[in-house]
């Protein structure tokens, strides 16, 4: 059996050409090196904009060979095509057209090389009425109706410091892109050119407010609104609760068997049929009620008392870590010198 750690040679191989700037197809890329990809990131002769921030720059560019290319030049651009010739993968962040008018479009580039898989990550898609408009994170989290979904149970918007659109719904989702193609040009000798839409990708995560909301919706009366869906804020046993000394307890306890532990611990056996898979769903006056005495009970000691009570019980119920906190968590002792942590480990 292989000794755990990250797979950094699944890739071996593979090489991509890296045209993205910003956060969403420099992190992707660097999962792609992180597995072992061969990844050469392009930059304009005066650099890239994130090298200005430091620290970004190299968590966002760990592992890839940087090399520079003016895309005004035509023997730049003639280089860059020599590159491309010998490539499995390149990934851009351009908006729709400026590939093609630097003579990069899919056509020319699957002439040069057949077996090239093209990813293309914009805001809104290739085609289409916002195909050219500019947006950041915020922007596609406002549009695809996920912003929404973001508020405290008092209704308050809020303003999320990890960029969801960027990295679920732009790297992750090109990521996916990459290795699916990549296997179909292997099978086929075919390459594609595909569009990741990030405000399209972060409106297919809505897979869960739209469901339950037809769940809900008999009891309320309406939709559910800002603490009243099973995963915002409605259920007493699936919520956040603020402590003695103003930090949180995150109580997950789901699914009936989790919430029945989390009630012994809490020392409370009188709460473990009150229970939303017992009859007890958001909106009902005991469930409202329940949310009030389980907040009342975490407010009266701090965090260290509960996260303590809670360790060894099978309850899906944590503390709120800040960063520091997580960094120094036992689950991420394995980060390396980079302090990369590692979403994949080899464990056979």
């Amino acid at each position: 059996m292989a000794s755990q750690g990250p797979l950094s040679g699944l890739l071996s191989g593979l090489r991509v050409i890296d045209l993205t700037r910003n956060l969403p197809g420099p992190f992707s890329t660097r999962m792609l090196a992180d597995l072992g990809a061969e990844v050469i990131k392009v930059e304009p002769p005066e650099g890239d904009p994130a090298r200005p921030l430091g620290p970004l720059f190299e968590a966002l560019n760990h592992g890839k060979e940087c090399r520079k290319v003016d895309f005004r030049n035509e023997a730049d651009l003639a280089t860059l095509r020599d590159w491309l010739a010998t490539a499995d993968v390149m990934v851009d962040s351009f908006r729709p057209g400026v590939l093609q008018g630097m003579g990069l479009d899919a056509s020319r580039l699957h002439a040069l090389n057949p077996k090239l898989v093209m990813v293309s990550i914009t805001g809104y898609g290739q085609t289409g009425p916002w195909a050219n408009k500019a947006g950041h994170d915020l922007n596609f989290m406002a549009l695809s109706g996920v912003l929404d979904q973001v508020r405290a149970p008092t209704g308050e918007l809020a303003l999320s410091n990890v960029q969801w659109g960027d990295l679920a719904a732009g790297s992750s989702m090109a990521t996916i892109a990459v290795l699916s193609a990549v296997i179909e040009a292997q099978r086929t000798g075919k390459g594609r050119h595909i569009d990741v839409s990030m405000t399209h990708g972060l409106h297919a995560h809505l897979v869960m407010p739209k469901s339950t909301a037809s769940l809900l919706a008999p009891v309320l009366g309406r939709k559910p609104q800002a603490g009243e869906d099973l995963l915002n804020g409605g259920l007493p046993c699936y919520n956040l609760y603020q402590t003695a000394d103003g930090r949180h307890l995150a109580v997950g306890a789901l699914e009936f068997k989790f919430w029945k532990v989390a009630c012994e611990v809490f020392e409370r056996p009188d709460w473990v049929n009150r229970h939303w898979q017992r009859g007890a769903l958001p909106g009902t006056p005991d469930c409202t009620a329940l949310k009030a005495d389980v907040a009342a009970l975490v407010a009266s000691q701090p965090l260290a008392f509960w996260a303590h009570k809670f360790e060894a019980a099978d309850a899906c119920v944590t503390p709120v870590l800040t960063i520091d906190e997580a960094q120094a968590h036992p689950l991420f002792a394995t980060a390396g010198q980079s302090g990369q942590v590692h979403a994949w480990q080899a464990i056979a």
